[in-house]
């Protein structure tokens, strides 16, 4: 989760709640699903913006990508979400550790004292985008995860319960507005930020001048994705990861109907 300034973008829809001022909190979400009714699949998702709807807050998902074409289709049907096959590739990259006992004094410091071996992974994904023949890079996340020998297990946080309510919809492929909601139950804990780096350089956005002139649909995508990559840049303030997550989405309601008009896919 992080702070970015809030900006007005064609290929976003215009739902029924007003931003008071230049920021809200926005962030994403990294998961790898082991079981679902799509089945395995990894999934990105960019949380455009934290929005007020009393009497809770709820959250807009700007960019959702996944690595199936069952999961793709089964976000943009049935659940109203802007959804994107994208590549997922993974590399693991051990980092060892050693830590002195803190109970061997003397022995510690002439070096013959005993360690306890722990190590680090650090995983970098790199997100492409697919969208037929063509491909675009959207970032890389970089994690760095604390792996313990079994004897020093790490604590994997409290076990917690929450619903997540999102908006969702105003997209070609569903054009209503939609509200639904996310039952999670899981282990939680905060981590530290992953660091992501973006595609070098951004597609440059265009000027006053020209946004009077209109967009193409190839510029709208591009302006979309480009804003979507901003919000993962954004500053971090809070990063948690979730353990033996189950997941529940409840079926969207429709909150206003659009059936004569609609959005171009972001």
């Amino acid at each position: 989760m992080g702070l970015g300034e809030t900006k007005s973008s064609p290929g976003y829809g215009n739902p029924p709640w007003i931003f008071k001022g230049r920021y809200t909190l926005g962030g994403f979400f990294l998961a790898n699903y082991d079981d679902s009714p799509a089945g395995v699949f990894d999934e990105l998702v960019v949380i455009a913006g934290i929005v007020w709807n009393p009497p809770t807050s709820c959250a807009w998902a700007a960019r959702v990508l996944v690595n199936s074409e069952e999961a793709c289709h089964h976000g943009r049907k049935e659940v109203g979400l802007p959804s994107q096959v994208a590549r997922f590739s993974k590399r693991i990259t051990p980092v060892p550790r050693q830590t002195k006992d803190k109970f061997g004094g003397f022995l510690n410091m002439i070096g013959v004292g005993t360690t306890i071996c722990h190590s680090k992974d650090c995983m970098d994904v790199q997100v492409t985008e697919v969208v037929g023949p063509a491909s675009s890079d959207i970032c890389n996340i970089k994690l760095l995860t604390d792996v313990p020998t079994p004897k020093f297990n790490k604590w994997m946080g409290p076990s917690i319960t929450m619903s997540l309510p999102s908006f969702s919809g105003q997209t070609e492929y569903n054009p209503n507005l939609l509200k639904y909601s996310c039952r999670l139950a899981c282990r939680v804990r905060a981590v530290r930020p992953a660091k992501v780096s973006g595609p070098s350089p951004l597609k440059k956005e265009r000027n006053h001048d020209s946004e009077s002139r209109g967009f193409t649909a190839e510029e709208v995508v591009d302006n979309a994705r480009n804003l979507s990559i901003s919000v993962m840049l954004s500053k971090p303030i809070l990063a948690l990861e979730f353990n033996f997550l189950e997941m529940q989405v409840e079926a969207p309601i429709i909150l206003s109907n659009n059936t004569t008009s609609s959005l171009p896919a972001a």
